[in-house]
């Protein structure tokens, strides 16, 4: 596995300015996508009372199709829950054996009960923690809103945080995005809308298949910087926007680490940014040292990257650039705080607040390329001049795509080349 980082960043700053924006951009190659790295792979399935009927049917399907597709290095585990969590198909090989037995465990899954998520999120802890040493990754399934209250849920993802990831999905429309996005967030995956029950299989067999290309695991964001030097802010902002600012540790003076799950045959990128003292024009310094590290066996391997630097100037036409990645992803944050403030305005029935909300997104998504933004936007607005950010909001909208364009909120486009 190979890893490239290449940095972007304006070094010239004018007289007294302190702050630095970097974005840092990750490739990595080498990986051989679907021969298997011995991962582990987790399904978490929602078996509440809702889930009767069709999505209960889909979901035995999903998982089954899910539980077929781990490559036979690996190995999997199935949970289900719904007011308490039952492990149906402990942590084992993925062998030919197992997987027909798994399919029949799987058939025999009833719906009844409440939801409380944090009951499955602990049950697949213990299952993952079964094979400390592998890659592990988690597939979420639900169609409701949790019943037990935050405080269960928080306490839930304290504790899985750092040891699994965990791609997260509502099939239907009565669950809460607010609640899916906080689980992928804390637990680097991803979180998206299954309208229809009939999407869950090929839905989850697409999340597997990535699962077992991964070829990598506990891969960290590596920061050093001087002693006169604070960072703000880290966060992925490519291909989905995450913060990692507080989940920063410090494995030794100087040094800050963020975690980034693990990796395949992909590129993501990262935006820093760093306070430091004022300098003097004509001054420079190194504001930053960036790096990769993963676990390779035993030890860990480090890839270094070029370095953030700073200069102090006079010459405005220098200080006044701004760097194309630092501005595009910028404005992908805005974009997702636009929609996602612009949405809640709109239940609020504060239609001038959510127009000019929605209106602003559209510009953005527009002037950015961000297609798929666009195609999401234009099923809640009317999009009538998405240069000049004029929308109007539409009277009748389904629930399923306001849901999906909130979770997509915080799908960036990649930086044009």
């Amino acid at each position: 596995m190979e890893f490239k980082i290449e940095t972007f960043s304006n070094p010239y700053l004018p007289e007294g300015a302190t702050r630095l924006d970097a974005v840092l951009t990750v490739t990595a190659a080498g990986a051989g996508v679907g021969v298997g790295h011995s991962a582990v792979v987790g399904v978490i399935v929602d078996v509440s009372g809702s889930m009767e009927g069709e999505r209960l049917m889909a979901a035995r399907l999903g998982t089954t199709k899910a539980v077929e597709l781990v490559d036979e290095s690996s190995s999997f585990f199935v949970v289900a829950f719904s007011d308490e969590a039952r492990v149906v198909v402990p942590f084992g090989p993925a062998t030919p054996e197992r997987k027909r037995a798994a399919a029949a465990a799987v058939k025999g899954l009833k719906a009844n009960g409440g939801t409380q998520m944090s009951t499955g999120l602990r049950a697949a802890f213990a299952e993952f923690r079964k094979a400390p040493d592998l890659i592990h990754k988690a597939l979420f399934l639900t169609d409701g809103k949790n019943t037990e209250g935050d405080g269960p849920l928080e306490k839930a993802l304290a504790l899985c945080e750092g040891q699994f990831q965990c791609d997260c999905r509502g099939v239907g429309t009565d669950w809460q995005p607010k609640q899916l996005r906080s689980i992928a967030g804390r637990l680097l995956g991803t979180a998206a809308i299954i309208p229809e029950p009939s999407g869950i299989e090929a839905d989850f067999a697409g999340l597997v298949k990535s699962a077992i290309a991964q070829s990598v695991r506990d891969v960290r964001l590596r920061l050093w910087t001087p002693k006169a030097v604070k960072i703000v802010a880290v966060k992925q902002v490519s291909p989905e926007i995450v913060v990692l600012t507080d989940r920063a540790t410090t494995p030794e003076p100087q040094v800050s680490e963020y975690p980034t799950g693990a990796w395949g045959n992909e590129g993501r990128d990262y935006y820093v940014a760093l306070e430091l003292a004022a300098g003097d024009v004509g001054e420079e310094m190194l504001a930053a040292r960036p790096s990769l590290v993963y676990r390779e066996g035993a030890q860990d391997s480090k890839v270094p990257g070029p370095p953030v630097l700073a200069s102090w100037t006079e010459d405005e036409a220098l200080s006044a650039r701004i760097t194309r990645e630092v501005a595009h992803y910028t404005g992908q944050a805005e974009l997702a705080d636009a929609i996602q403030q612009g949405l809640a305005a709109r239940e609020a029935g504060d239609v001038e607040g959510a127009t000019r909300l929605l209106g602003k997104a559209a510009k953005i998504a527009h002037d950015s390329g961000n297609e798929d933004t666009t195609r999401r936007l234009a099923k809640v607005v009317e999009v009538v001049d998405a240069a000049e950010g004029t929308v109007r909001l539409k009277k009748s909208v389904q629930k399923a795509d306001e849901m999906d364009l909130d979770l997509g909120s915080t799908r960036t486009r990649r930086v044009r080349s």
